[in-house]
């Protein structure tokens, strides 16, 4: 794949048909130039982080979008083995999901979450959470030099 420095690779990481295709409709408003990629349980984000299967040509994502709840492997097994792999823990996880439970806020972030945010009903709501993801991790934050 043409890697495009200026272009900011996401990674969705979601089971629900619904939820992907909000975030990616209000991803789609975004001032930034941007490639999303979508997965949808853990094992398939394992795969693409680790370039594995169908999975060869993935690029190494700028930010990965978590939900938690997910069949196969679920998201807060994905988060400890991403952030346990010396290759992969750079890359920044916002938690991005349904729960508001304490304990899960708590258990992400001493995994190594960088964000959690309970995803809010409806598109005019995601779209604000959204850009303000955005304005945060690609405006505010500093990021390493691409490698790839």
């Amino acid at each position: 794949m043409y890697n495009d420095p200026t272009l900011i690779e996401i990674l969705l990481v979601d089971d629900d048909p619904g939820d992907i295709e909000l975030t990616r409709e209000a991803l789609s408003t975004s001032k930034f130039k941007l490639r999303i990629s979508e997965v949808h349980n853990g094992v398939e984000c394992l795969d693409y982080l680790h370039k594995r299967g169908e999975y060869s040509d993935a690029l190494k994502p700028d930010l990965i979008l978590l939900d938690l709840n997910m069949p196969f492997k679920d998201g807060r097994e994905t988060l400890k083995e991403i952030k346990g792999d010396p290759e992969l823990r750079v890359i920044p996880i916002v938690i991005l999901t349904t729960s508001e439970d304490d304990e899960d806020i708590v258990k992400t972030y001493a995994s190594g979450a960088n964000c959690f945010v309970t995803k809010p009903v409806g598109l005019d709501q995601l779209q604000k959470v959204v850009s303000m993801i955005e304005s945060f991790w690609f405006t505010i934050v500093k990021f390493p030099i691409k490698d790839e």
